[in-house]
């Protein structure tokens, strides 16, 4: 686990300037070092390096707000709750994460679903500019936006640690109010009155993009249950697009008119700290068939695990809908490798926690054993797609593969470009890498 790697010392940065001295300092002696921002890897090694440097950015955290309220400008160090209430009380938003501890520069990096991705795309997609804030392999310092190192621009939406050490990111900035939103439970049994809404709200978004979803399962002290995360951007109760959803009878229910910060504030409460943890995902056309086939594999597979000490293993199903694929191709794409003709898709995440070490294998054999029987089920029924989320993604599974072969080359081709020596790929070797080498 990622808390557990022991790097031999960290350097705790507060400039652009001071990041790219400590860059120069490893590079130079061939030493190991692994960059830390605000948090997002969900296994050991991503942020951290055993017996290497790390490279701490957490002391970055300045955010402000351009005066004429369009850019957010925002220290790599930071995570979107300090994001979150500085520009609630403002009236203002930003594309960002829907947990509200989870970094901004490693979520964006990654892609970045949001609640507001219908309307605007991924976190990526609205970066503006990474201005002259870039430490490259040369210890340089520079800006990539639309105009200035473009290609690099695309790259860093979607490529990952792979290109340089990103000190900050100017974020496009939107009005945004109070809004809807919550988390309802239903019983288990409802699945497929709640996979009919979910075909039907997915054919419905590109009609309105306000509306954001998460269909999850999972079990708690060996129960399943089904808890659906709903997010509508304006402070309507019961817009049209879920009202199929809001007419399944309910267990609970803390829907209601809040702000996004107290909003990501309760999907980290879902996400609690001190366990052991595992992410793995895979993506699949929008089919309710092989919705109901996942589940019933993800059943099986738990059967076993779902009364071990501390087992909490969630299937989790999000929607990429036509809408949202649309904002990909804006100032000039980003590099997630996903056409419109592609859409809609269903990204499904599998989120394990447990508390003993002893049971890892465990959890690490059925998380790949669902996703490798789910993947073989959607293929036999066509509906398998290549792509892999980065930010959802295990150890070992091949993300930029997944981007499509001439996006793998494109990276790779911005990658030799600017790090010649192939820096961020050798001594950087955590989270996932091109494969130049």
């Amino acid at each position: 686990m990622e808390s557990q790697i022991q790097s031999r010392s960290a350097a705790h940065l507060r400039s652009a300037k001071e990041v790219a001295i400590a860059y120069l300092v490893t590079a130079t002696f061939g030493c190991e070092f692994a960059v830390k921002g605000g948090g997002h890897a969900a296994f050991g090694g991503g942020s951290s390096i055993q017996g290497g440097i790390t490279i701490d950015l957490q002391n970055l955290e300045s955010i402000s707000v351009n005066p004429g309220k369009t850019i957010t400008r925002v220290g790599a160090g930071n995570r979107w709750i300090n994001v979150y209430e500085y520009l609630t009380p403002k009236n203002l938003s930003v594309v960002g994460g829907r947990v509200s501890d989870i970094g901004v520069s490693g979520l964006t990096l990654g892609g970045g679903i949001s609640y507001f991705s219908g309307r605007y795309g991924w976190a990526c997609d609205g970066v503006q500019n990474f201005e002259s804030k870039i430490v490259l392999a040369n210890g340089q310092i520079c800006n990539a936006n639309v105009d200035t190192n473009s290609d690099l621009y695309w790259a860093l939406r979607g490529g990952g640690n792979n290109f340089g050490i990103v000190t900050r990111l100017d974020l496009e900035t939107f009005p945004q109010g109070n809004m809807l939103g919550g988390v309802n439970a239903y019983p288990a049994a409802a699945n497929a009155s709640l996979f009919s809404a979910y075909q039907n709200f997915v054919a419905d978004q590109p009609l309105d993009p306000n509306a954001a979803l998460i269909v999850a399962f999972a079990y708690v002290q060996g129960h399943l249950t089904a808890v659906n995360d709903y997010e509508y951007a304006k402070p309507i109760r019961n817009p049209p697009i879920f009202r199929e959803f809001f007419a399944i009878p309910t267990l609970s229910s803390t829907e209601r008119i809040t702000n996004l910060t107290d909003i990501t504030a309760e999907l980290t409460a879902y996400n609690p700290p001190g366990f052991r943890e595992t992410y793995i995902t895979a993506t699949f056309m929008n089919n309710a068939e092989i919705q109901r086939q996942i589940l019933d594999i993800f059943v099986q597979e738990v059967d076993t695990l779902k009364d071990l000490a501390g087992a909490i293993p969630a299937l989790v199903m999000q929607p990429i809908s036509k809408s949202v694929i649309a904002h990909f191709s804006k100032n000039s794409g980003n590099a997630l490798g996903l056409a419109d003709a592609e859409g809609p898709l269903m990204l499904i995440n599998l989120a394990f926690m447990w508390s003993n070490a002893a049971d890892d294998d465990k959890f690490y054999a059925a998380s790949s054993r669902i996703i490798k029987r789910s993947v073989d089920a959607a293929k036999k029924l066509g509906v398998h797609n290549e792509y892999i989320y980065q930010n959802y993604a295990a150890k070992g599974q091949d993300v930029f593969a997944g981007y499509g072969e001439a996006n793998r080359q494109r990276l790779i081709k911005i990658s030799e470009k600017y790090d010649p020596k192939g820096v961020f790929q050798k001594l950087q070797p955590g989270y996932f890498k091109l494969g130049r080498f």
